[in-house]
C-alpha cells in the first residue's frame, strides 16, 4: 500500500494546529463519519471513568491486602503511577501525531513504514481489541459479583442466612449489565458525553466521601504506623519472600491504571483532537494517581484485621473492602446499612466504567473493521444515522458475554483469559512506543503535543516497564504449583500471540495491508 501524504510531506506542529480536525483526518486517509462533538473535558471524562480508581482498587483490594497489605498498596501505587505516566506520555505524543479512532494499531503501521507496517498493525490491533474486550468482560463481571455481595449483606450476610447467588445468577447479572451498556452506547454521542462527565464527577466525589467517611465512622481504626509501615506476609499462598510478595501486590495498582488509550480511540469524535486527545490521556492518569492514593490511604485507616477481612467466613464472604464498609457502620450503629450504601457508591462507578469501556472498544472495533482486519468487517464498520458504530457496539457486548461464559466451567480459565486485560493491553501500548524509539526514531514527526528531546528516553522507560510487568505478572501467585494455583497468564497471552501470528502467516498477510484510505486527499 502506498504511504499516505502525511508520511511523504509531514507537517510541522504549528502548521497542524491550524488545520481543521476533518481535514487532518482526511490527510491521515479517512473521511469524517463519526459525530465530532466531544470537548477536552468530555474526552478526559471517558478515559477517567474507564480507569475508575473506585473500580480497580475496590475489586482488587483483596489482592493488595493479601500481598503486602498497607505497604504494597500505599507505596506500590505511586511507583506504578509514575511508571504508567511514562507509558501515557509516550502514547500521548504519538496520539498527537496520528489522531484517529484506530489509535495504537494505526500508529504502529505508520511508524514501521510500508515493509513492516501491516504486520505491526495487525499484531498491535489484535492485542488491543482482545485486551479491550477482556477489560469490559472483567469490569462487568466484577460488578455482577459486587451486586451479589450487596444482596448478600442486605439479606443478613453470610453469617446471618443471607442469600448467596449461584454462578449462574451472577452470569445473568453480567449479561443484563452488558445489555444495559450496549443500549446506552447506542445513544447519541451527546448522551455518552453527559454520562461520561457525570461518571468522572461521581468517581472523584465518591473517593473523597469514602476515604473520609469510612475511617471516620469505624470504631476501630488503624494507626498511622500500621498504614504506612505494616507489611503483610500472611497471604496463605505459601509465598514468604518479601520482594516477591511486594511485586505480586503491584498488580492491584497496575490493573487499576488501565484503559487510557480510550482518549485516542475517541479522537475522531473530539474537537482539536491532536491536542485534546493527548490531554485526555495525561490528565486522566495524573488525576487517577492523586485521588487513588487518597482512597487507598483513607480506606486503609479502617483496616485492622487483615486475615479476618480476607476470610471467606466473614459476612461479605471474603470480599474484603465490602467487609470493611459493612463492619465500620455495624460496629458503630448496630446495622451495616451505611456500609452497603457505600458499596453502592462504588457499584455506580463500576457501572459507568463498564459503559465507557464498551464505548472505547466499540470505536476500536469500528476502526479495525474499517481497515478490513476483522471477519465480516463490512458489518462492524457500519455507522447509523446518529453517527454511532452501532454494530460494533453490540458485537463488543456479545463477545464480552461469551468471554465470561468460561467462568461457568472454571474460574481458573476465566481469570487466565481476563489477564489479557492487563498484560495484553499493555503489550499493545508498548508496541507503537517501541517502534517510535527504534524504527521511527529519526523519521517521527510529532504533533502539537511532543516530549522534545526527552521523547526517546521516556519511550524506552515505558517499553522497559511493560516488559518488566509482563514478566512479573506471569510468575506463580501461589505455592506449591498445581493445576489450581498455576498462573495461566503466560498461557493466555502466549495463546493469543500464537493465534494472531498464525492467522497472519496462513491468511492475513496476503490481504491485510494495514490502514486503508477511504478518502482521496
Amino acid at each position: 500500500m502506498d504511504s499516505i501524504d502525511v508520511d511523504r510531506q509531514p507537517l510541522l506542529g504549528s502548521e497542524r494546529s491550524s488545520i481543521s480536525d476533518d481535514n487532518r483526518l482526511q490527510q491521515l486517509g479517512y473521511k469524517q463519519e463519526l459525530n465530532r462533538s466531544l470537548s477536552a473535558i468530555a474526552n478526559f471524562a471517558v478515559t477517567f471513568s474507564i480507569i475508575s480508581v473506585l473500580t480497580g482498587l475496590t475489586t482488587m483490594f483483596n489482592m493488595g491486602l493479601a500481598y503486602g497489605g498497607p505497604v504494597t498498596m500505599v507505596y506500590g501505587w505511586p511507583i506504578v503511577g509514575i511508571m504508567t505516566m511514562m507509558v501515557g506520555l509516550s502514547m500521548a505524543e504519538i496520539c498527537s501525531a496520528f489522531p484517529t479512532s484506530g489509535g495504537l494499531y494505526f500508529w504502529s503501521a505508520k511508524l514501521c513504514g510500508n515493509r513492516w507496517g501491516p504486520f505491526a498493525s495487525w499484531l498491535t490491533g489484535w492485542f488491543n481489541i482482545v485486551g479491550q474486550w477482556a477489560v469490559t468482560t472483567s469490569v462487568d463481571y466484577s460488578l455482577a459479583q459486587m451486586i451479589q455481595v450487596i444482596i448478600l449483606l442486605s439479606t443478613g450476610g453470610k453469617n446471618g442466612g443471607g442469600y448467596e447467588a449461584s454462578k449462574y445468577v451472577i452470569m445473568g447479572f453480567h449479561g443484563g449489565l452488558l445489555l444495559l451498556h450496549a443500549m446506552l452506547n447506542s445513544l447519541h454521542i451527546s448522551w455518552l458525553s453527559f454520562f461520561g462527565q457525570f461518571a468522572a464527577a461521581w468517581n472523584v466525589a465518591g473517593v473523597f466521601v469514602l476515604m473520609i467517611l469510612v475511617p471516620l465512622v469505624a470504631k476501630e481504626k488503624a494507626s498511622a504506623e500500621f498504614v504506612f509501615t505494616h507489611f503483610n506476609t500472611d497471604n496463605g499462598e505459601g509465598i514468604k519472600s518479601i520482594v516477591y510478595i511486594f511485586v505480586l501486590g503491584l498488580l492491584m495498582s497496575q490493573y487499576t491504571i488501565l484503559g487510557y488509550d480510550a482518549s485516542a480511540h475517541m479522537t475522531e469524535e473530539t474537537k482539536n483532537a491532536d491536542k485534546n486527545g493527548p490531554k485526555g490521556i495525561i490528565s486522566a492518569i495524573v488525576i487517577s494517581i492523586i485521588v487513588g492514593w487518597g482512597y487507598i490511604v483513607g480506606i486503609t485507616f479502617a483496616v485492622t484485621d487483615i486475615p479476618y477481612l480476607l476470610s471467606s467466613e466473614n459476612d461479605a464472604g471474603g470480599y474484603a473492602i465490602a467487609q470493611v464498609f459493612y463492619l465500620a457502620f455495624k460496629t458503630r450503629y448496630g446495622t451495616g446499612i451505611g456500609g452497603i450504601l457505600c458499596l453502592c457508591i462504588v457499584a455506580v462507578a463500576v457501572f459507568f466504567c463498564g459503559m465507557s469501556s464498551m464505548t472505547s472498544n466499540s470505536r476500536m472495533a469500528y476502526a479495525f473493521s474499517r481497515d478490513g482486519a476483522m471477519p465480516m468487517s463490512s458489518v462492524w464498520q457500519k455507522v447509523n444515522k446518529q453517527e454511532i458504530p452501532i454494530n460494533a457496539v453490540w458485537m463488543s457486548a456479545f463477545i464480552s458475554f461469551c468471554m465470561a461464559l468460561t467462568s461457568l466451567g472454571s474460574l481458573v480459565a476465566f481469570e487466565a483469559m481476563v489477564s489479557i486485560a492487563t498484560i495484553g493491553l499493555y503489550i499493545s501500548y508498548a508496541l507503537p512506543i517501541f517502534f517510535r524509539v527504534t524504527i521511527a526514531r529519526k523519521s517521527f514527526v510529532p504533533g502539537p503535543f511532543n516530549l522534545g528531546r526527552y521523547g526517546v528516553v521516556i519511550g524506552w522507560i515505558a517499553v522497559t516497564w511493560v516488559i518488566t510487568i509482563s514478566i512479573l505478572f506471569s510468575l506463580p501467585v501461589a505455592y506449591p504449583i498445581n493445576t489450581e494455583t498455576l498462573n495461566y497468564t503466560p498461557v493466555a497471552v502466549g495463546g493469543l500471540l500464537i493465534l494472531t501470528v498464525s492467522y497472519w502467516v496462513f491468511s492475513a498477510k496476503s490481504w491485510f495491508k494495514g490502514p486503508l484510505k477511504n478518502v482521496t486527499v
